[in-house]
């Protein structure tokens, strides 16, 4: 079962103590379980998924988009940044389909993995990603179920980032890997449709909250032609997806620009 992969990394979202698995159950010490699905993930929620949490339409969205290879770049530039090729434990935060963890995992055959992500369908996706990927349902806005210092190296893609847990589950001597769009990232789509803006502070903010770490700066940009169902795909896998009214869109030059943060616990 996939969901080993986490054995000695979960920790209860109640009580944090660790989490033991059993079969198909997930318990602490202090008595409170967790069924594991039949997809294979478990949910450590412990409440309804926020209504910005990815829906199945979205995820489907995701994996074709993902597939497609468009992004192939930016993962490949998310690999190389990964400084220890010794890594034990992986864990990605805003996961979704575990597609970046993956590309990670295969490349660091010994490795294991956590995909957390807030929604369930996401989590059912991610759960079939890998052998050696466990997928956990989880707000790691607020306390992740990760139990302190358990985790070697943490990813962070195009998801919300909660500074004080990553410091918190990350090991004395371990790394973190942020990816995060510039401004000019598919400016050209932002421009023709008005979709949601990159904010131009989210450098200064990220280098402010990373005070601390070790910091190095990747910068990966490239533009790639995609086609109408790519395009589609794109807008519909994302937060654009509760904003813009749902369409097809006409093929379109992407212009992929984003930055790839790697700090390293100082």
């Amino acid at each position: 079962m996939a969901l080993d992969a986490a054995v000695g990394v979960l920790a209860c979202p109640h009580c944090t103590a660790p989490l033991a698995i059993a079969g198909r159950v997930l318990t602490c010490p202090t008595g409170h379980s967790f069924d594991v699905a039949k997809q294979g993930y478990v949910n450590l929620l412990g409440s309804a998924q926020p209504a910005n949490a990815d829906t199945s339409d979205m995820v489907a969205a995701r994996d074709r988009f993902l597939s497609s290879g468009l992004y192939d770049p930016v993962a490949a530039a998310l690999v190389d940044a990964v400084r220890d090729s010794r890594a034990s434990t992986i864990a990605e935060v805003g996961a979704g389909t575990a597609w970046y963890l993956t590309q990670v995992l295969d490349r660091l055959p010994t490795a294991r993995g956590v995909a957390l992500d807030v929604s369930v369908q996401a989590a059912r996706k991610a759960a079939r990603a890998h052998p050696r990927a466990a997928s956990v349902v989880a707000d790691t806005w607020r306390r992740a179920p990760l139990v302190d210092h358990s985790v070697n190296l943490l990813l962070c893609v195009f998801a919300p980032r909660n500074l004080p847990e990553f410091r918190r589950v990350l090991a004395p001597t371990g790394q973190l890997v942020i990816i995060h769009p510039n401004p000019g990232h598919l400016a050209g789509l932002r421009g023709s449709y008005g979709l949601l803006d990159v904010d131009a502070d989210k450098e200064s903010r990220l280098a402010h909250q990373l005070e601390g770490f070790e910091v190095s700066r990747q910068r990966v940009s490239y533009e790639v032609e995609a086609t109408a169902d790519q395009v589609t795909d794109l807008v519909a896998m994302g937060p654009n997806a509760f904003h813009a009214s749902p369409q097809p869109y006409p093929a379109a030059s992407l212009d992929v620009d984003v930055t790839i943060v790697t700090a390293a616990v100082a």
